[in-house]
């Protein structure tokens, strides 16, 4: 990733081609760093790759989009990250010209541009849509109905991307979608009374790494949680499944 925000446009003429040796000046201090640069050859597991593919010559173009959380390193554009590439093959060896290289990576900043006001319109219209069901959720609640916000439409898994999510409430369950079994509901708040009494809730991407002693036994289907206490006794659980990361 890193490589190709530091170099938008990466030209290969041909993979077949044996590697030259730059020879740098020996007053360096540092070897020269070609990552920036077209001399830079390809990898050998990447041409390798491209001639089990039958392909010689490629050209690949980054799109980039704006990046809401900066969490770029120091090396790559501050508020950008990597959306997507364009690649383009040929059977051949084959250079494509400066021009025609300025003028495709021209063309794909436009589609970046256009993929970014796409990507922070679906944003904002997730917000609004979040926005929306927290008011009617929270009247919900506030004419001490809570059951309805499992019962009724939209519920809590229209708040929050999960798999599941259930309501213990007055030593009573209910469950919606992919859930921990009632008796391990039962143990989980059980858990969050004794170990995390002085706090209004607990996320997790894992319960098993969170310390909890029946995470073990949740298997796949069952794996992060978010628990929000509603009364000092009763909680409002969100569940998601394993992911491989």
């Amino acid at each position: 990733r890193f490589l190709f925000m530091k170099n938008k446009v990466r030209m290969i003429c041909d993979c077949l081609a044996p590697p030259v040796k730059v020879i740098q000046n020996k007053r360096l201090a540092q070897s020269l760093s070609l990552c920036g640069s077209t001399l830079r050859a390809p990898h050998g597991c990447h041409a390798q790759y491209m001639a089990n593919m039958g392909s010689v010559a490629s050209l690949v173009m980054s799109v980039t989009i704006n990046e809401d959380d900066s969490e770029m390193d120091s090396g790559q554009q501050t508020g950008r990250k990597l959306w997507g590439l364009v690649v383009c093959h040929h059977t051949n060896p084959r250079f494509v010209p400066f021009p025609l290289r300025y003028a495709c990576e021209f063309l794909i900043q436009v589609f970046g541009v256009q993929i970014s006001k796409e990507v922070e319109l679906a944003a904002q219209t997730r917000e609004k849509h979040i926005l929306r069901t927290q008011t009617v959720l929270c009247d919900m609640l506030l004419r001490d109905a809570p059951v309805a916000i499992v019962t009724q439409s939209p519920n809590v898994m229209d708040l929050v991307k999960c798999d599941g999510a259930a309501l213990y409430y007055r030593k009573k369950i209910w469950l919606l979608g992919i859930t921990p079994t009632e008796a391990q509901i039962t143990d989980i708040a059980d858990w969050l009374l004794e170990c995390h009494s002085g706090s209004t809730g607990l996320s997790t991407d894992s319960l098993m790494e969170a310390g909890y002693p029946g995470g073990s036994v949740l298997g796949d289907a069952v794996c992060g949680m978010a628990a929000v206490k509603i009364t000092s006794k009763d909680f409002l659980f969100w569940f998601t499944s394993h992911t491989a990361k």
